[in-house]
């Protein structure tokens, strides 16, 4: 395989991998943990971690938008149940966790963008080829300090998301393939949510989780199909139309919490 490829074969590549062409919905599901880094304390395990995005790839003028919902729950580390309440271990309160029902979650990936051609990075590794994209973020809170002291602690929010994805070279290198399997690895760095009211401690969550994309919703593992199907059957399927606002966590919990929530 050519490790050089110009920028509509690398978008290509990203969409085939990642969704599919032709925009049909492409699901995505993951399972990992989350842990607590604090200067002088821990690491500790916090949670289990699982979730699942629906995505379609839209072809649009010089690239495409990937249109998606994304649903994920934090889980009891040892017995790996949903926990929908969780007794802090640094404040000793009992505070309600919010699971992460984040719609939409759309991108848009150019050809020729604003910050230039298309670029995906790749490694290839025998007969395997892996892409990474590595995000780093750094832009205004949605949670001002002033408004949420007790749930934000920097007006910038500031985190990393590092992702990986595995695919076999010979399936890129056949066009007629629309979608090829891939598995994916996936860490996040990011400050302390919201809900856990513990703003104003230094330290950091880390998520470690990998995963994979599969054929359809029926092969979502069980326990997590049945959390969206029971509690937002609507995230079983991808949006149909772009958004140019994408939600996160912050973002629902501003909705839900317009000013300091009390716990």
């Amino acid at each position: 395989m050519n490790q050089e490829r110009g920028p509509e074969q690398a978008l290509d590549d990203l969409v085939r991998t990642r969704a599919r062409r032709g925009g049909g919905e492409a699901v995505v599901w993951w399972t990992g943990d989350v842990y607590a880094w604090l200067p002088g304390d821990g690491p500790h395990h916090l949670f289990g971690f699982d979730g699942v995005n629906v995505a379609r790839a839209v072809a649009v003028d010089g690239g495409i938008e990937l249109l998606s919902r994304e649903a994920a729950r934090y889980l009891d580390p040892v017995s790996r149940e949903v926990a929908d309440g969780w007794d802090n271990r640094y404040t000793g309160e009992h505070v309600e966790v919010e699971h992460v029902w984040n719609d939409p979650v759309d991108f848009r990936w150019l050809a020729d963008g604003p910050r230039g051609p298309f670029r995906l990075p790749r490694t290839r590794i025998g007969g395997d080829v892996v892409f990474n994209t590595d995000v780093l973020l750094a832009y205004p809170s949605p949670l001002p300090v002033a408004d949420h002291p007790a749930n934000s602690g920097d007006d910038v929010y500031r985190a990393m998301e590092l992702f990986q994805y595995f695919t076999r070279a010979a399936d890129l290198d056949d066009p007629a393939l629309g979608s090829v399997p891939c598995t994916l690895s996936w860490v996040r760095v990011a400050p302390w949510l919201p809900w856990m009211r513990m703003a104003d401690r230094p330290g950091a969550l880390v998520y470690h989780c990998r995963g994979a994309k599969v054929a359809g919703w029926s092969e979502v593992p069980g326990g997590l199909r049945r959390f969206v199907e029971e509690r937002r059957p609507e995230f079983r399927h991808a949006p149909t139309e772009w958004s140019p606002f994408s939600e996160t966590s912050w973002t629902a919990f501003k909705k839900r919490h317009p000013v300091d929530s009390e716990g």
